[in-house]
């Protein structure tokens, strides 16, 4: 089977490989569609993401769906869970200490024609779900996720500052969770415009601090009740800390590149905030396919490039460049 490993910063090579055996628990997956994650960037660009490095060639790819040697069409967990450990116990498997993960450390993941998984790890999809919007369930569940951490009440003002897919996923499920009004900002144009049209009432292209007027314009100087930063740089958690009202809450869903996210204290300290990171997602992959198969959530229009295996190199070039917005191989 085919299969892509990175080696080094932007070295992406085919390899030839035996096709792998399933184990205990495990099936064989015929893998059809990967998405391309902002975290399978950081593997790409920095060699590592936070305090996990390269030392060895990994497959990347853990947003994806395939098909059982059964037929059977599956979107898959990337998360395998020890259930064993105090936070499994507690119901946060998200925060396993023995947590493996797809295309993650040791892990091998998805871009690969064939792949064994745990099968607890496999949620069937229906016919009306193409392996594309399978692979968008796992950005989809971490914006549910995000979302479940904000506990928005109707009739909330949110911020979603960063308008990648899963910026854009959460303002679809502010909307359905009661938003009254939802501001978006990013840098890109086109990002900007996908936001306004799954529902931002007010977006604004990032630049400086200038734009807080806006912001607080649009929300008659109250601010926003939950600020949801998703873009992963400084200039979006300082907007963040500044756009929410006192008492409010920031979801921290983006990862910095430099492994570090700061804020001014006083600030945040005086508002008396709740700051809230997001750890991948918990319990949302069935959530995740209800929304999408009743056309409550859109997946489908935010993939905007598609590739095959074999030019995984410019699929992962172009997701660098941010020049759509979700990038998907396709095997």
């Amino acid at each position: 089977m085919k299969s892509i490993r990175l080696h080094g910063r932007g070295d992406l090579r085919i390899h030839d490989e035996p096709v792998p055996v399933a184990g205990e628990g495990e099936k064989l997956i015929r893998v059809k569609s990967v998405g391309v994650c902002g975290s399978d960037l950081h593997w790409f660009a920095e060699g590592g993401i936070g305090d996990a490095n390269l030392d060895h060639p990994l497959v990347l790819g853990h947003e994806f769906a395939g098909e059982l040697e059964d037929g059977q069409r599956v979107a898959v967990d990337p998360a395998i869970p020890c259930g064993r450990c105090e936070f499994c116990e507690y119901g946060h498997p998200n925060l396993c200490s023995s947590m493996i993960f797809a295309g993650h450390g040791n892990q091998d993941g998805s871009l690969r024609e064939y792949m064994a998984w745990n099968e607890k790890c496999l949620f069937p999809i229906p016919d009306s779900l193409t392996f594309e919007d399978g692979a968008m369930l796992e950005p989809l569940g971490v914006a549910i996720h995000s979302v479940d951490l904000g506990k928005l009440k109707t009739g909330m003002t949110v911020g979603v500052f960063g308008c990648g897919p899963i910026g854009l996923l959460i303002i679809q499920l502010a909307k359905l969770s009661g938003a009254a009004k939802i501001i978006a900002t990013d840098k890109f144009v086109h990002r900007a415009e996908a936001a306004k049209s799954v529902g931002a009432d007010h977006v604004f292209l990032a630049g400086d601090n200038s734009r807080l007027s806006e912001i607080r314009a649009a929300t008659q100087g109250r601010g926003v009740d939950v600020a949801f930063e998703a873009a992963g740089v400084q200039e979006t958690v300082d907007v963040s800390i500044a756009a929410v009202l006192p008492g409010g809450k920031v979801i921290l869903v983006g990862i910095p590149d430099d492994d570090k996210t700061s804020f001014i204290a006083s600030v945040a300290r005086r508002k008396g905030l709740t700051i809230k990171l997001v750890r991948r997602m918990k319990h949302t992959y069935p959530r995740a396919i209800d929304l999408v198969s009743k056309g409550l959530v859109d997946v489908r229009s935010l993939v905007t490039h598609r590739f095959a295996l074999e030019q995984a190199s410019e699929a992962f070039c172009v997701a660098q460049r941010r020049e759509g917005l979700k990038v998907i191989i396709n095997l």
